[in-house]
C-alpha cells in the first residue's frame, strides 16, 4: 500500500509530495498531470520487475509511445533535466514468496524506498534512445515512534496492529555509497537470514558497482539475500493500472486460461469461476451452495447498477473447453458477456475484483465513471471504496491490504467522493534554477481534512481554493431542497445517495453547498 510518494524530474512532475489513503480520487482537467502520476507509479512498478531500459520503454510519452528515454525526464523548452527522483513510503504484507516459491517473512512492514536515476547518452551509433544510470538506491524501515508523522490518514488500532511490525535494525536494507564511477550499492541481509549477526544485519552485504547495473538492486532480490527487500519488490510489482477494455471483458476463456483478471479486463470468466469453486474449499459440506453464494454476491453488486439482474453464472462448455460469463435477467433471458454494455462489464469486473483475496496492492483506474449513467455513479464509487482495505478492521482474508486510486474530470464524481479522499490537480507556474518560468503539475487537498492538517507535522501542504471547486459543483448541485427525505423510497437517485459512504462527501460540506447555491443564483 503506497502511503506517500515524492517525485521530481519525471515528465511534468516537479517537487511533488503526495500522501495517499486506501481510497484516493485525483480530479483535474485534461493535460494537467493526472495520467503522468499514474505513469510514475507504473514506472516504479516496472523498475521492480524489469531492466531499466525495458521499464522506461513500457511508459508512454506524449505521443502515446516511448522511443526516446529522454522523453520521460522533465523538459522546459528543448532542455531536459539530467535526473529524476522517486521516494515511496509503503506498507507491505508480512509474508510472501520469491520467484522460486520460497516463503519469506518481513522483518519490517513500513518502509521508504528511494531511487534517483540519471540520463546517460549512448556512445554507439546502434542505439539512440539513451540509457539510465542509478545514482542512488535506498531502502530503509520506518520506526513505530515515527508512525504518526508518516501514516497520516485516520485508522483503527486493530488495523495498525494487523499490518505494522518492525524489528530493531541499525542499517538500511539497501544503501548507496560513493560517487561517480566508484558509486556502490549494497544489499544488506535481514537479521537472521544467515551468517553472524552484526549491527542488526546478518551475513555479508552484497556489493554492486552502480555504473554497470542494468536494473535496480531491488528487482533482483530473493528470499535468501533479503526477505524484506523481496516483499517490497512484491508490493511494487502488485501496483497495477487497470485499463478495462470492453473487447477483453467480453471474451470467453479457455479451460487453460489464466484465472487472474488482466489489466485490460481479460480472463473475467475464468477469474469468477475460480472464486466460485475455491469457495468449496472453505465450506466443502455443501459445494453447490458455496458456488451459488459467490455468484449471488456478484449478482447483488451488479443489481446496484442495473435492475434487470436475476443471477450471474459461468457456463462451462465441455465440448469447446470454454468458460463464458452470462447474466440472467428477471424474465429469464440469458445474456452472454458479449451482449452486455461497456459500463456493465466494467462494473462487473470491479465487483469480481472486490471478492478476490488474491487481488492485493495498488489498483489505479482512469475515469472509472466512463459508460456509467450519472444516476449510478454513487454505486460505482461505493464499489471502488469497498475494493480498498477497510481501515476500521484488521487485515484478513476478507479484508486484504488493497488500495484504490482513481482520476477523473467528472463533476458528478467529485461531488460524491468522500471529502478527505479528494485531491485537485492543476497546472501551476514555477521558476527553475535558471530563472525560466514553466508550468508543472500541482496537487491540492481540501481544507480541514487530514492532508491539510499534516502541515502541523512539518509537511508542505497546498489546499485548494473554494473557487477552484465551482466548476465541479455547478452542473449537478444537490441539496435537501431538491430531494426531500420523505421521497427517498420512490426516487432511484435518492436510493443510491442513501447507501453508506465511509465519510462525508465533498457535496455534503456546508461551505461547498453554500458556494454551489450562490453560484447557481448568479
Amino acid at each position: 500500500m503506497l502511503t506517500r510518494l515524492k517525485i521530481s524530474g519525471f515528465k511534468n512532475l516537479v517537487d511533488i509530495d503526495l500522501s495517499f489513503s486506501p481510497f484516493t480520487c485525483i480530479a483535474g482537467s485534461n493535460g494537467v498531470g493526472k495520467s503522468n502520476l499514474f505513469d510514475a507509479i507504473q514506472f516504479l512498478s516496472a523498475l521492480s520487475d524489469r531492466p531499466l531500459i525495458d521499464a522506461a520503454l513500457s511508459i508512454r510519452d506524449e505521443g502515446g509511445r516511448t522511443t526516446d528515454i529522454r522523453s520521460l525526464f522533465h523538459r522546459v523548452g528543448d532542455r531536459y533535466v539530467e535526473q529524476m527522483s522517486f521516494e515511496a513510503e509503503m506498507l507491505i504484507p508480512k509474508s510472501g514468496v520469491d520467484d522460486l516459491g520460497q516463503e519469506a517473512q518481513a522483518s519490517s512492514t513500513f518502509l521508504r524506498y528511494t531511487l534517483i536515476l540519471g540520463y546517460r547518452p549512448d556512445q554507439t551509433y546502434l542505439r539512440t534512445i539513451g540509457s539510465l544510470e542509478i545514482l542512488k538506491e535506498e531502502l530503509v524501515h520506518i520506526n513505530k515512534t515515527d508512525l504518526s508523522h508518516h501514516l497520516l490518514f485516520p485508522r483503527s488500532q486493530d488495523w495498525i496492529d494487523s499490518v505494522f511490525q518492525v524489528q530493531g535494525r541499525s542499517v538500511a536494507f539497501i544503501s548507496t555509497e560513493g560517487s561517480g564511477s566508484d558509486r556502490v550499492i549494497r544489499l544488506h541481509q535481514d537479521s537472521g537470514t544467515g551468517g553472524r549477526k552484526r549491527g542488526g544485519m546478518g551475513g555479508k552485504p552484497r556489493r554492486l558497482l552502480a555504473i554497470n547495473l542494468p536494473r535496480t538492486v531491488l528487482s533482483d532480490t530473493n528470499s535468501a539475500e533479503g526477505r524484506t527487500a523481496l516483499l517490497v519488490r512484491r508490493e511494487m510489482q502488485s501496483w497495477r493500472i487497470l485499463q478495462l477494455e470492453p473487447s477483453a471483458l467480453r471474451k470467453p476463456d479457455q479451460f487453460v486460461s489464466s484465472s487472474k483478471l488482466g489489466e485490460d479486463g481479460s480472463h473475467l470468466p475464468a477469474t469468477l469461476y475460480r472464486l466460485a469453486h475455491h469457495a468449496i474449499d472453505r465450506d466443502p459440506t455443501d459445494p453447490e451452495a458455496s458456488v451459488a453464494q459467490v455468484y449471488s454476491q456478484v449478482a447483488n453488486s451488479l443489481s446496484e447498477l442495473i435492475e434487470d439482474v436475476r443471477s450471474i453464472s459461468v457456463d462451462r462448455d465441455e465440448k469447446r473447453e470454454l468458460l463464458t460469463l452470462q447474466v440472467t435477467g428477471r424474465d429469464g433471458t440469458v445474456h452472454p458477456a458479449r451482449a452486455l454494455s461497456d459500463g456493465t462489464l466494467r462494473f462487473l469486473a470491479l465487483a469480481i475484483l472486490q471478492r478476490d483475496p488474491e487481488t492485493q496492492g495498488l489498483l489505479c483506474l482512469e475515469e472509472p465513471e466512463n459508460g456509467i449513467h450519472p444516476e449510478r455513479i454513487p454505486a460505482i464509487l461505493q464499489l471502488l471504496q469497498n475494493l480498498a482495505t477497510d481501515i476500521n478492521e484488521s487485515i484478513s482474508f476478507s479484508n486484504p491490504l488493497r488500495q484504490v486510486i482513481i482520476n477523473t474530470h467528472s463533476p458528478a464524481v467529485v461531488q460524491q467522493v468522500p471529502e478527505d479522499s479528494l485531491i485537485i490537480a492543476e497546472l501551476k507556474e514555477m521558476l527553475n534554477s535558471e530563472g525560466i518560468r514553466f508550468k508543472a503539475a500541482h496537487f491540492s487537498c481540501l481544507p480541514n481534512t487530514w492532508r491539510s492538517k499534516s502541515v502541523k507535522l512539518g509537511k508542505s501542504v497546498s489546499t485548494v481554493s473554494k473557487g477552484k471547486l465551482l466548476s465541479y459543483l455547478n452542473p449537478v448541485a444537490i441539496s435537501s431542497e431538491i430531494i426531500e427525505k420523505d421521497d427517498y423510497q420512490d426516487n432511484l437517485l435518492s436510493e443510491q445517495l442513501l447507501k453508506p459512504i465511509k465519510s462525508k462527501r465533498v457535496i455534503d460540506r456546508p461551505d461547498m453547498q453554500q458556494l454551489s447555491l450562490t453560484f447557481s443564483h448568479e
